[in-house]
């Protein structure tokens, strides 16, 4: 009974949908955990149901340094996102002529979530856009009432608002008074009292969310660039497979791997779960093999012509490793 009075009450709380914007150039452990954060803060309270994650990388006109072009920093995200089950990439940003403003991305995925939710199909929904985004939330049409999207960030780009024309305050204050924000700061850190000592910041104050973050993760975008140009290992600081991908491209001035004398992606284990992000990861385009039990390692192998298998130790080495396309 009392899951069922739960479930009942988690129905009738306001839904909201996570964004963060930026480079993601490359993605690290921390953008993502970020979500994570964020969404049992307020599983916590008990004051929204957090349905969905939306990670929106800037477009190549954004100019920063250090910024590979889009179609790589899209395909890394892709590739850290393998194993989130709610957090999803939009390309939209990156698709533009050009750069475009924070509010105006937050705009346009709010009014595409809700024109969604109150549309029968795309053909009444205004725009020329007619195809359903892969980051729409799953669930978003389960029930019919509004979502609202709230942009995710760290506590720096909170004191960025403060930096004398870097934002224009039309901007900041509609971003905070129709979205609002969730800011993830350092153990330590005073995001309240920053809050307090801006008058934009305290008249909206309801609308901004501060989470702390006890976990602390130094690891940035900056610090993994500066590893790989300088020839040192960034492993275990972010996901292998972003990693594998920065090496094959070369991005970042790192080594570009020779694909023929790598060693092979090998996955464990062999239960269902890991079969699952197999081929989540290839697309599930995959071949009949199986693992045959838990713990046994595979390869997965990609031939010239698009189809993948999935070998056991046994036929490993005899095959040769291609990664798969993202």
């Amino acid at each position: 009974m009392s899951a069922i009075l739960e479930e009942t009450s988690n129905r009738l709380l306001p839904r909201i949908v996570l964004i963060a914007c930026g480079s993601f150039s490359p993605p690290t452990p921390m953008h993502l955990r970020m979500f994570e954060i964020a969404k049992d803060h307020f599983e916590m309270q008990g004051t929204h149901k957090v349905i969905g994650g939306i990670v929106s990388p800037t477009h190549d006109a954004y100019g920063k340094k250090g910024l590979a072009p889009g179609k790589h920093r899209c395909a890394m995200v892709k590739l850290a996102l393998q194993s989130s089950s709610w957090i999803r990439l939009s390309e939209w940003e990156t698709m533009q002529d050009g750069w475009s403003r924070t509010q105006t991305v937050l705009q346009y995925h709010q009014n595409f979530m809700n024109n969604y939710i109150n549309s029968p199909d795309l053909d009444n929904m205004n725009g020329t856009d007619k195809h359903i985004p892969g980051w729409l939330p799953p669930v978003l049409r389960e029930r019919r009432d509004p979502v609202q999207l709230r942009l995710l960030c760290g506590a720096d780009l909170l004191e960025s608002f403060a930096v004398p024309g870097l934002w224009a305050e039309d901007d900041i204050e509609d971003i905070i008074s129709n979205h609002g924000l969730v800011v993830i700061s350092r153990s330590g850190s005073d995001a309240e009292k920053f809050v307090f000592e801006s008058d934009i910041l305290t008249k909206y104050q309801r609308n901004i969310t501060l989470v702390t973050n006890w976990v602390s993760n130094e690891v940035s975008s900056t610090m993994i660039r500066r590893l790989l140009s300088r020839g040192q290992s960034a492993k275990y600081l972010i996901d292998d497979l972003v990693l594998e991908y920065i090496k094959r491209f070369g991005l970042f001035q790192s080594k570009t791997n020779n694909l023929d004398n790598r060693k092979p992606n090998v996955f464990c284990c062999g239960d269902s779960k890991g079969s699952g992000v197999i081929n989540k990861l290839l697309g599930g385009h995959t071949t009949k093999k199986k693992p045959s039990g838990p713990g046994q390692a595979v390869q997965v192998v990609t031939n010239e012509y698009g189809v993948t298998e999935i070998f056991d130790e046994d036929e490993m080495q005899s095959k040769k490793f291609k990664m798969a396309d993202v």
